[in-house]
């Protein structure tokens, strides 16, 4: 297990390597900083001296990759590659365009984040199983066609309409809870359940359609029948055989997502006025910050390849016929 661990790390290495280059490619020389200065200050009536000025204040008048007018190995640590690239593998973000510390905005907004993902999760996890069981164990009669016929008006339903939904019937009509805004400590939670459900509810259609699928895939095998066979009934056969053999899937997606929890909800962040990881980077596009959007998208990946080797472990500990070596 250990040797496979370092070596799906060694791995990863090559390929953060790989999406720091194309991120350092596609922010500085696709779109070289003249350009973000004149992104920044306007693109009509911007003065060379505005944009050197501009690039000056926040470190992009440095060479790109070699600095020949610096001595020994300053040539190569005084560029924008070293500063702006290198340093996020120590995950030293630097500071943002507007001069805050990225890094302790990542720390401080990770927690709304985690505070609204953690229970859309395990929530969302416990009623889409449940659901799916429920179609699975009616299989073929009423209650299994209706399930699949909501699960699929639930897919089909943007994300958008839940969010406004929800928002006008349970904040504005019913006033059970604000519709917007965050606060700390405990005041937090009456401003966490509306998104909560929204996001729960947003997700059932197709995790219980998913999950539907995988409890009816075990139940055609081979050892369901032979447990039928011997006169189990199809309460215990379903939750004793084909919830347990079920799981290995189920449990390897939600371990490959828990990475990705830091990342926060794009919509929900934004549309609730949450100061999470989410609205912290669609507000850093909205500004054109550049410099958090790529640190953003660094620890994205780097948290993804986490999820990945994770999906590997839990293999071994839901599926003991599973070794890694």
């Amino acid at each position: 297990m250990f040797a496979y661990l370092v070596r799906r790390l060694a791995y990863a290495i090559p390929i953060l390597i790989g999406v720091n280059l194309l991120t350092f490619y596609l922010f500085f020389v696709v779109n070289s900083p003249d350009d973000m200065a004149r992104l920044h200050l306007g693109v009509k009536r911007v003065t060379p001296e505005a944009i050197d000025k501009w690039k000056a204040e926040r470190g992009y008048d440095k060479p790109l990759l070699y600095n020949a007018a610096a001595s020994a190995t300053s040539r190569l640590t005084d560029t924008i590659f070293f500063e702006k690239s290198l340093r996020l593998f120590a995950f030293d973000f630097g500071r943002s365009d507007d001069d805050r510390d990225i890094g302790h905005d990542i720390r401080q907004r990770m927690i709304p984040s985690l505070a609204i993902a953690i229970p859309v999760l395990l929530v969302g996890l416990l009623i889409e199983i449940t659901f799916a069981l429920l179609m699975a164990f009616f299989r073929g009669s009423y209650v299994d066609v209706s399930g699949v016929v909501l699960c699929v008006i639930l897919m089909s339903v943007s994300a958008m309409f839940y969010i406004i939904g929800g928002q006008f019937l349970l904040g504005k009509l019913l006033r059970l809870m604000p519709i917007s805004g965050y606060d700390t400590g405990l005041d937090a939670i009456k401003f966490l359940v509306l998104p909560v459900i929204i996001g729960v509810a947003s997700g059932i259609g197709t995790g219980a359609r998913l999950y539907r699928s995988f409890f009816l895939e075990e139940a055609g095998k081979d050892f369901v029948r032979t447990a039928r066979a011997k006169g189990l009934n199809e309460a215990r056969v379903l939750f004793r055989h084909v919830l347990r053999n079920a799981l290995v899937p189920i449990v390897t997606g939600v371990v490959a997502i828990l990475p990705l929890l830091f990342m926060g909800s794009l919509l929900l962040e934004s549309f609730f006025a949450i100061p999470g990881l989410g609205s912290y980077t669609i507000d850093a596009i909205n500004r054109q910050d550049f410099a958090i959007v790529r640190a953003m998208v660094f620890l994205g990946s780097v948290l993804y390849i986490i999820g990945l080797i994770l999906v590997d472990v839990a293999y071994t500990v839901v599926d003991p016929r599973v070794r890694l070596s």
